[in-house]
């Protein structure tokens, strides 16, 4: 009886230590599971963002010009356009965000609020400059353009600041795997 309990106490402690290394090893997998369709598509909003913000850039140069109305008509085309491409790749990552990991699922939720403020910020600048065709160089459509440049970098930036982080963090995972394999 006393050998069957030593055997059955030592096949504990043996569950027990190997438990203390699977079970951190299984957390980390489940963790570690990024979505490539959203870190691509993460890529893609990165890509429209720049392209938004450069845009926007362009257009608050202009309120220090003499630029006509058609030149501002243009340009806030231009970002109207790059808004909704951003909304599409956002749908797209929205229809992906079940598979994606935690901090992949968070990037989706900081982005949407941020871009939909763009959105009506851009299209309450074109119905105003729709309505006020001879006031483009007036301090309000000024403002309503900086705010849209503001908005614009700041979601370059969130998304700059996810995709840099999904990069280091693979990157971090890459090492430690390989520590794993020397050991």
């Amino acid at each position: 009886m006393k050998n069957y309990r030593g055997i059955v106490s030592g096949l504990a402690s043996a569950l027990l230590v190997a438990g203390y290394f699977i079970v951190p090893t299984l957390t980390r997998a489940a963790i570690a599971g990024d979505s490539p369709e959203v870190k691509q598509l993460l890529a893609d909003a990165r890509a429209e963002a720049v392209e938004l913000k450069n845009d926007s850039e362009n257009m608050e140069s202009f309120t220090k010009s003499q630029l006509s109305w058609g030149s501002y008509a243009h340009q806030v085309s231009m970002i109207k356009e790059h808004v909704n491409k951003t909304g599409t790749v956002l749908t797209k990552l929205q229809n992906a965000k079940a598979g994606a990991s935690p901090w992949q699922q968070m990037a989706i939720e900081r982005i949407e609020p941020l871009l939909k403020e763009l959105a009506a910020n851009t299209e309450t600048t074109i119905n105003y400059l729709k309505e006020n065709r001879d006031k483009v160089h007036f301090t309000e459509f000024g403002d309503y353009v900086k705010a849209n440049y503001e908005l614009a970098t700041d979601l370059e930036s969130l998304i700059r600041d996810f995709v840099d982080y999904g990069n280091a963090k693979e990157k971090f995972e890459n090492l430690g795997e390989r520590l794993e394999v020397t050991r």
